[in-house]
C-alpha cells in the first residue's frame, strides 16, 4: 500500500467518546449514534429500534427492482460469540431493506451462494411460471386479509425472485472464474478473496459492499498487539487492498468508487498487559484514530489532521463517525439531511454530520 500512497488520503484526527464496541460500531456503520435502549432490549444487539446502515438507507431512498441489491455484507457479520454488533441492518426501516449477507469464506474451494443456484431441473421458464402463480395467490390472499406482514412478505418474495433471475449478480459470485494470477495478487486468504469478490460486486452494479476484514474481533488487540498486526493482520490487508486499488484504477472504476478502511476506534497510546496475559497489548481508544480513504473523487497523497505527541488527542479539527457517514452519503449522491421515516411516522434527517471536505479539496493538514 505504501507504493500506492498517491491514491490514499488518511484522516488522522477521527474522534468520538464511545470506547465500547456496541455504540461505536453502530455509529460507524450508520453515521448516527445508537438510540437509547430499554433494559429488556440490551441483549438484542441487532435491534429494530436502531438506525439503518448505509446500504439499507440507500435502499430506502433509492429502491431498485433490477435484481441487483443496494447493499451486500461479506464474508460474515461482525460478531463476538453470541453477540452481533449493532448497525449492520436496516433497523427501524424494516427487514425488507436489510443488506444481503454472505456468510461464507470466498477463499474456500467450495465457495458458492446457494440462494443464487437454481435446483436441478428448474429453469428460468419454470421460475417465471411459478412467479405468475405466486402473484395470483398473493392477490387472492390480499382480498381475504390486508395484513401489513403479508405486504412485506410479498416484497421479500419479489426481491428473492429478482436476485435468482439476475444474471449479473450470479456471475459476480463465480469467483472461481477469475484467473489464478489475479486471485494470487489479492492473496489466497479470506481478506484478499473477500476484496476480490467486493470488486466483482461493484462491477455488477452493487453500490455498497461492506467487507468485514478478518476473523471475528481479530483487530481487537488487547493482547500481542504488535505481533498480531505484523504477522496476521496487516500482510493480508496489504495485499488485498493494493490489488483492489490497482484493479479499480485500471478499469476507471476508482474514480467513481469510494474505498474506506475504518474501524470503530483506535488503540490506547499506552501499552498495557491485561490480568492473566503474558504479552502486552493495547486497549480501546476512541479519542483519536485514523481512517483511510481512496477513490470516489478523493484527492490522494495527503494526510488530514494531527494528534498530539503521544497520539492521545487531536490537535487540529477532529472528525466524527457522523462526518464519515455524511461523506459516504455525499459519495452516493445523497444529501445527508435527506428525510427518512421511522415506525412512528416521524420524519427524521438521515444524517447530522458534515462532509469531510479536505478529502476532496486537497486542503489537508
Amino acid at each position: 500500500m505504501a507504493a500506492r500512497s498517491d491514491k490514499l488520503a488518511i484522516v488522522r484526527s477521527m474522534s468520538h467518546g464511545d470506547n465500547g464496541h456496541l455504540p461505536a460500531t453502530h455509529t460507524t456503520l450508520t453515521g448516527t449514534q445508537m438510540p437509547l435502549r430499554r433494559a429488556s432490549d440490551l441483549d438484542n444487539v441487532l435491534s429494530r429500534r436502531d438506525w439503518p446502515c448505509y446500504g439499507a438507507a440507500l435502499d430506502f431512498v433509492r429502491p431498485r427492482n433490477d435484481g441487483v441489491p443496494n447493499g451486500v455484507t461479506l464474508p460474515h457479520r461482525l460478531i463476538e460469540g453470541p453477540l452481533t454488533w449493532p448497525g449492520q441492518h436496516a433497523g427501524f426501516l424494516g427487514a425488507v431493506h436489510d443488506p444481503w449477507e454472505i456468510n461464507h469464506d470466498p477463499n474456500k474451494p467450495d465457495f458458492k451462494v446457494d440462494t443464487l443456484t437454481l435446483p436441478e431441473g428448474l429453469g428460468l421458464e419454470r421460475v417465471g411460471q411459478r412467479r405468475a402463480l405466486l402473484e395470483q395467490l398473493n392477490a387472492d390472499r390480499g382480498r381475504l386479509a390486508a395484513l401489513a406482514e403479508a405486504g412485506a412478505f410479498s416484497e421479500q418474495q419479489e426481491i428473492a425472485l429478482s436476485l435468482l433471475t439476475s444474471g449479473k449478480v450470479a456471475e459476480a459470485f463465480r469467483i472461481e472464474r477469475e484467473p489464478a494470477e489475479v486471485r494470487d495478487r489479492y492473496g489466497r486468504h479470506m481478506f484478499g478473496q473477500s476484496l476480490l469478490l467486493a470488486r466483482r460486486l461493484v462491477e455488477a452494479g452493487v453500490p455498497i459492499v461492506q467487507a468485514n476484514m478478518g476473523i471475528v474481533q481479530s483487530w481487537d488487540t488487547h493482547v500481542d498487539n504488535f505481533g498480531r498486526l505484523k504477522n496476521a493482520l496487516l500482510p493480508p490487508l496489504d495485499s488485498g487492498v493494493s490489488a483492489l486499488l490497482d484493479d479499480l484504477a485500471a478499469t476507471g472504476l476508482l474514480d467513481e468508487t469510494l474505498v474506506v478502511l475504518a474501524g470503530e476506534f483506535g488503540r490506547t497510546p499506552k501499552i498495557n498487559t491485561l490480568p492473566g496475559a503474558t504479552i502486552p497489548g493495547r486497549d480501546h481508544w476512541a479519542y483519536v484514530y485514523s481512517t483511510v480513504f481512496a477513490g470516489g473523487g478523493v484527492r490522494g497523497g495527503q494526510t488530514i489532521g494531527r494528534s498530539d505527541k503521544t497520539a492521545a488527542l487531536p490537535v487540529t479539527r477532529s472528525y466524527r463517525p457522523e462526518d464519515l457517514g455524511a461523506t459516504i452519503y455525499h459519495a452516493l449522491g445523497i444529501a445527508p439531511d435527506t428525510e427518512i421515516v421511522d415506525p412512528l411516522s416521524r420524519r427524521l434527517a438521515l444524517n447530522r454530520g458534515e462532509v469531510i471536505e479536505p478529502l476532496f479539496s486537497g486542503a489537508g493538514v
